[in-house]
């Protein structure tokens, strides 16, 4: 569990790009994630089903994901455990929901979940809560 906490030792530039990339992709992510939170907390239930889970145990799971771990992705606190249900729901969207799309359609869930990917194997660089709590 402490090896998926720690930050590494990198060089400031590395670090910095670490920091603007994290934040970046988060905030990117958390445009979508928001108005799902917003759906959860008004109880409009009404999503789609894609792991045959129920709708609303499929929204509550998306929001949690894309606007819960977005939220810790931008902080950096946890940054591993955050990336896994960001990295599923990307997955989930790509064999699921965008599975007959075009590769046009599909861009956007893949370059997310290549860019939850890196930051899983990089992690989140000393700009990061994780580096204060836990280095």
């Amino acid at each position: 569990m402490k090896r998926l906490l720690k930050t590494g030792k990198n060089p400031l530039p590395t670090n910095f790009g670490l920091l603007v990339f994290r934040i970046a992709v988060s905030l990117m992510m958390f445009t979508h994630g928001y108005p799902k939170f917003l759906k959860v907390i008004n109880g409009n239930f009404q999503f789609g089903d894609p792991l045959g889970i129920g709708p609303e145990a499929s929204l509550i799971l998306a929001a949690f994901a894309e606007f819960v771990c977005s939220i810790l992705l931008i902080l950096g606190l946890t940054t591993r455990y955050a990336l896994v249900p960001l990295m599923f729901t990307m997955i989930v969207a790509l064999a699921t929901v965008h599975i007959d799309d075009p590769f046009r359609g599909q861009e956007k869930a893949f370059l997310f979940l290549l860019s939850y990917l890196f930051l899983f194997i990089t992690g989140p660089g000393k700009y990061s809560l994780d580096q204060k709590l836990f280095n």
